[in-house]
């Protein structure tokens, strides 16, 4: 089923009182079509799960250490698909939601410092059945509140048993200090339904400052002790 919108007008009357979202979440989650494409979704996540996952054991076996700290990935659920797309104004389609939508599936990296994430993602996009479609460095340009990732969208060749298919996926990367800080942000958010107080706000963007800091200092110590570790090997 293809048209969803058309779809929606054979739910039965006794679902007349539900909203537009939760019809469309409802026809979304029950639609073969969504399955499928939902399928394409999970199978590409592995994939780029997996290229993490391979390089964090060849990068630990090289280095003496894991630059990759922890892996979380998810699938968007149909509601909150279905109110991403009204909230752009997108008709409810499959073939609006698959040229519209790009982080249906998503991993989280967390790496112990910042230059981990950079050279992980360097070494994730080197790879030819890695297509970068979009890059936003919240790193190097924090969002006003405070928050810094390293957001990609990547997309990624899957085969099938009709087939190979170009599938998008949503990579998020940041360090453990950072991750602290979106985690706490978040719940907070939650807390407040979206209207923090302008002193919690505040206290927030300070303690991301002191959180960046924090990062970079932890880097300078370890560039330290790894120089004075290679200055120790070259003398014996």
């Amino acid at each position: 089923m293809n048209d969803i919108e058309n779809s929606l007008k054979e739910i039965k009357k006794t679902r007349a009182s539900l909203t537009v979202e939760e019809r469309a979440e409802e026809m979304l989650s029950k639609t073969y079509g969504f399955a499928k494409l939902m399928t394409y979704y999970k199978c590409a996540m592995m994939e780029i799960e997996t290229k993490f996952n391979v390089l964090n054991e060849e990068l630990s076996l090289q280095y003496d250490r894991n630059p990759i700290e922890n892996i979380k990935s998810r699938i968007k659920s149909a509601e909150s698909i279905a109110k991403k797309m009204k909230r752009k104004g997108l008709p409810m389609t499959l073939s609006c939601l698959t040229n519209n939508i790009y982080d249906i599936a998503g991993i989280r990296v967390i790496c112990p410092f910042i230059t981990d994430v950079y050279e992980v993602a360097r070494m994730l996009l080197s790879q030819t059945d890695v297509e970068l479609v979009q890059v936003k460095d919240y790193i190097r340009e924090p969002k006003e509140n405070g928050y810094r990732s390293l957001h990609l969208i990547v997309k990624i060749n899957v085969f099938f048993s009709d087939g190979m298919r170009q599938v998008p996926v949503e990579v998020q990367m940041r360090t453990i200090a950072m991750n602290f800080w979106a985690t706490v942000e978040h719940s907070l958010q939650y807390k407040y339904k979206g209207d923090m107080p302008e002193h919690v706000a505040e206290r927030l963007s300070k303690a991301a400052d002191a959180i960046n800091a924090l990062d970079h200092e932890m880097s300078s110590v370890r560039n330290e002790i790894m120089d004075a570790q290679n200055s120790s090997q070259k003398q014996s």
